[in-house]
């Protein structure tokens, strides 16, 4: 399951002045792979991946520490009405979500996607859409 993780540096006691991901792994022993990060000064946010099974139990530890956590069920969206089954996106995707069927209609795998975006930059008829 994905989880986006958000936080800010404000004060002293926040959660963007310690290493979380770190924390949540040895309070819960559960393996966190970060699949994208994006940390500042000011603040961050972070998309991690974890196992299905262990999500309540790492949600509560991140919530407990004052982090913002969302789960990202569908993070990308296809308007199967709009695609033409072009592939503009399966060439610009660098986590090879999508791909072509036998039958050659686009096909994607969600799980896949970490929200970087160039997908939806590149379809020329505006059929994907990110829901983070």
């Amino acid at each position: 399951m994905k989880f986006l993780l958000t936080f800010s540096r404000r004060g002293q006691n926040d959660p963007g002045r310690e290493p979380v991901i770190a924390r949540v792994v040895k309070e819960t022993g559960v393996l966190v792979n970060v699949e994208k990060a994006n940390i500042d000064s000011m603040a961050g946010e972070v998309l991690i991946d974890i196992p299905d099974s262990d999500a309540d139990l790492v949600q509560r530890c991140l919530e407990g520490m004052g982090v913002a956590v969302r789960v990202m069920e569908n993070a990308i969206a296809l308007d199967e009405e709009e695609c033409v089954d072009c592939g503009s996106c399966i060439s610009i995707c660098p986590q090879e979500v999508f791909s072509f069927d036998e039958e050659w209609r686009l096909r994607m795998d969600a799980a896949r996607c970490v929200l970087c975006g160039k997908c939806v930059s590149a379809c020329p008829h505006s059929a994907l859409s990110l829901q983070g």
